[in-house]
């Protein structure tokens, strides 16, 4: 991997970085100004350090194509979504076949009965599955089947872990200091945007992740009222941060020995960290789990899975669209190509390449990088070097600012990383020559960066 560092290769990229030019995003942002509140349909599509978001022309591969020409490699996926990359063949072919006959009936088809059998085959915590359109939905069908199961209310959630946007789940998502989070053995509960109910919060208890002792003393205390512990069995949304060895073990043990279910909401890692998502990948079975994103590479599409008693315990699934044929064709077709042999070994060589891209990097500016691969989770930061424990720590250790510096000047040169988190999505199209380019990129930015330090 030394090609990357070369100085033809720097001048390479800083000679591409003279042809870009966004004009055209910035007047398309102007307009829809006018007809959607902040020019934007998800507050996801804005990067905090823009006035205004790339417009995207097209996709292809690996690569994004803004309205004014532009190319990216692009570690963002549709913010986790596209596993197969931008318009896979299988699953456009899959689709437009499905549309010859009808994209939504309002029953059940031959093709559901299909993707549940195939479902319960490769997610270890699946005697049965139903469907949701959005990763939000299933983790509110999850809530519900668990205190209907248990006929309990409470629920345990993390700091700094997001599972949708609803009222309930967006509570402690995020914080600006370990001050705001509050004290560690009473943990406040943050709702983050105005027109939440205030009593979203009430049946929670929020608590700081990977730690087994804390959490032994609140299940022993108020196991009598709590239904469920949900969890990122990879913290995505805030960090990332990995589970420590023994945490989930530890986890799956006090629920079973409380009486407590244990949820995966496995929106980010199903299906990206392996088939059977992160359950198979820390070899963990929890008694429910949610999947969304990755699941149809690009199609909105939520499944719930779980145990039969819990799962077929009398809480009806209730949408228009949930199961509909279109996601449904989509999803087997994903499948299907993810169950291609070598498929997540691709994933862990780009991701590991990356990474020890990146640790060279960290030694020829001297500067604190984090890296990690988790299947098809590339994980990059700056600040610290080794794995934190918690959203508290991560607070302490990262530099938020360095990062955002980083990440739009490899926008500028056309590489787009996701927006604070540090969590880049890989694909099945990115390739061993995307990486060569991101590292020159990166080469390029970082220099530019820590020149910029020293000057100041």
């Amino acid at each position: 991997m030394s090609a990357p560092f070369s100085l033809s290769g720097r001048r390479e990229v800083e000679e591409l970085m003279k042809k870009y030019h966004i004009c055209g995003s910035k007047i398309l942002h102007e307009d829809l100004k006018k007809y959607m509140p902040g020019g934007v349909s998800s507050s996801f599509h804005k990067p905090q350090y823009r006035d205004y978001p790339l417009a995207i022309d097209y996709g292809k591969g690996s690569k994004l194509y803004d309205v004014d020409g532009n190319e990216y490699i692009d570690y963002i996926g549709g913010f986790g979504p596209m596993i197969l990359g931008y318009a896979p063949k299988a699953v456009n072919e899959a689709v437009e076949e499905q549309l010859k006959y009808g994209s939504h009936f309002s029953s059940p088809t031959l093709s559901i009965l299909e993707l549940c059998r195939l479902l319960t085959e490769v997610i270890p915590s699946a005697e049965m599955v139903s469907f949701q359109n959005s990763g939000t939905e299933a983790v509110m069908q999850a809530l519900r089947l668990a205190r209907a199961y248990t006929g309990k209310n409470k629920i345990i959630k993390f700091e700094g872990q997001y599972h949708g946007w609803a009222d309930e789940e967006k509570i402690t998502i995020s914080a600006s200091s370990v001050e705001e989070l509050g004290d560690r053995e009473n943990p406040n509960r943050i709702l983050h945007t105005r027109g939440m109910r205030p009593d979203s919060a009430q049946w929670l208890y929020i608590a700081p992740w990977n730690d087994l002792d804390y959490l032994e003393k609140l299940m022993k205390e108020h196991c009598h009222e709590i239904a469920a512990v949900i969890t990122e069995p990879v913290m995505c949304d805030s960090g990332p941060i990995l589970p420590r060895p023994g945490f989930l073990e530890g986890l799956r043990e006090l629920t079973l020995k409380y009486g407590i279910l244990l949820i995966f909401d496995e929106v980010i890692t199903g299906f990206r960290v392996a088939l059977g998502g992160a359950q198979e990948y820390y070899h963990v079975t929890p008694e429910l789990s949610t999947f969304a994103k990755a699941v149809t590479a690009g199609y909105p599409f939520g499944v719930i899975a779980g145990k039969k008693e819990i799962m077929d315990g009398g809480v009806p699934s209730s949408g228009t669209f949930n199961g509909n044929p279109v996601g449904v064709a989509a999803a087997l077709a994903t499948i299907q190509e993810l169950k291609n042999p070598g498929t997540y070994r691709h994933l862990e060589e780009i991701g590991n390449a990356l990474a020890d891209g990146f640790q060279k990097l960290a030694v020829k500016y001297g500067i604190p990088i984090y890296t990690r691969a988790v299947g098809g989770i590339f994980i990059l930061y700056f600040g610290f070097e080794e794995d934190v424990l918690d959203y508290r720590e991560w607070l302490e250790k990262a530099d938020v600012k360095f990062y955002e510096r980083f990440v739009k000047g490899c926008e500028k040169y056309g590489v787009r990383f996701t927006d604070q988190r540090g969590r880049e999505y890989i694909s099945t199209a990115h390739t061993m020559e995307d990486v060569k380019r991101t590292l020159q990129i990166a080469d390029v930015v970082l220099g530019e960066i820590t020149e910029g330090y020293r000057e100041d």
